[in-house]
């Protein structure tokens, strides 16, 4: 991970593909097209790779999760579980949904704890969004059987996850709809794109119009389309389509090295006795992209930091000093800084997210770091990375 790291020729075919015909708009042109479908191919091959019914290609992961808010009928006065681990846009999400995001905490699997998801639901719950943080999985079998109980329904925040499974099932394919990031750091990039993924025809339909006006896309000619719902624009052009339809292609070798790396991580970390690794459900459906290990305490995590940097070892991620994928600081959804008025303020729901706590994910964040499995390193670039983090992991 990254795959920007393994760009090559592939890429560049599939995009001169399309600036040789000129049409650079997903829908229509089809005189001009050559026969090229890049948003569609994409679409047709990512179904077959998770094994779902319908795929919906969109501008960003933001706006895949937009998407499935949106059309599984979250709104105004509804709740949604939400972890406090997570990119902002998780609940940036919910709040431009119009719905109210409430904090559940996290376990060691760094993803919403089932436990807690089912003391945190209300009468006014609607959905649970989890997310499969870091490239793992959430016990996604037992939130699964918590949101049938309550008769909730079950989002999947799949961003960071492409590839994972679990039980031999793709993670996104477990609730009504799951979102995915392409964006220039994830797994495979489009450059800028996401996606939504669903077996629910109705659900698919709806997404499609939803991401493009309401348009119904019946029809050979756009003009005539008949808009069915309202929707934003949340449109992927053909040649970012064009550039994650090569990287696609490329995701089983990805994945393969990326769990080589980690295997190699693992092995040689597993002798350090201050460390333990993060609960993956099941390890055969990692995608690997990160390793995750948590240390005995918050005062011995902040010390290995120190060690790494006094000996200039790069690569460590201390999440819960991180501005963008920890609560704790999130202080522009603390004060609920938005540009205009929000609707969950506007009815005045219960909010007060500066006082959110979550003690539990702060235990458990405070002595996680992450380590990014990258592509472009060579067995022997892990190895010798791997030794000299033991090196300071030994000395805790």
């Amino acid at each position: 991970m990254p795959g920007f790291e393994i760009f090559s020729d592939e890429e560049r075919k599939e995009v001169m593909d399309v600036l040789e015909t000129g049409v650079l708009f997903r829908y229509n042109f089809e005189n001009n097209r050559k026969g090229h479908w890049k948003a569609a191919s994409f679409e047709k091959d990512l179904c077959n790779k998770l094994n779902v019914g319908y795929c919906h290609l969109c501008s960003s992961g933001t706006a895949a999760l937009n998407i499935a808010l949106a059309t599984c009928g979250i709104g105004a006065g509804d709740e949604v579980i939400v972890p406090p681990f997570t990119f902002l846009a998780t609940i940036e999400a919910v709040l431009m949904a119009g719905a109210t995001p409430v904090f559940a905490e996290i376990d060691e699997t760094l993803c919403l704890d089932p436990a807690d998801i089912e003391k945190k639901i209300s009468e006014k719950t609607r959905a649970v969004l989890v997310v499969h943080m870091c490239g793992s999985m959430a016990k996604i079998d037992a939130i699964h059987q918590v949101c049938e109980k309550n008769h909730v329904l079950l989002i999947e925040d799949a961003c960071q996850s492409l590839g994972s499974t679990y039980k031999g099932k793709a993670l996104g394919s477990f609730g009504s709809m799951g979102c995915f990031s392409f964006d220039y750091v994830k797994t495979i990039t489009c450059g800028e794109g996401g996606g939504v993924i669903t077996n629910d025809e109705q659900l698919y339909t709806a997404a499609h119009a939803f991401a493009d006006h309401g348009h119904d896309h019946l029809g050979a000619d756009r003009g005539q389309d008949k808009h069915p719902i309202l929707g934003y624009n949340f449109r992927i052009s053909e040649l970012n389509a064009a550039v994650g339809l090569a990287q696609l292609r490329k995701l089983d070798l990805i994945l393969e090295k990326q769990r080589q790396s980690k295997n190699i991580y693992k092995q040689i970390l597993s002798s350090c006795s201050a460390v333990t690794f993060r609960d993956i459900p099941d390890t055969d459906g990692d995608s690997s992209t990160f390793l995750s290990i948590l240390l005995p305490d918050e005062n011995k995590t902040r010390t290995a930091l120190k060690l790494f940097n006094d000996s200039e070892i790069s690569g460590a991620i201390y999440w819960y000093d991180n501005n963008w994928h920890y609560i704790r600081q999130w202080e522009h959804l603390k004060t609920l800084k938005w540009p205009a008025r929000l609707t969950l303020t506007a009815l005045d729901a219960t909010c007060d997210y500066q006082n959110v706590s979550v003690p539990l994910s702060d235990a458990i964040m405070a002595r996680t770091l992450s380590f990014q499995i990258k592509l472009s390193e060579t067995e022997t670039d892990v190895t010798r990375h791997a030794n000299q983090l033991k090196q300071v992991l030994d000395q805790l």
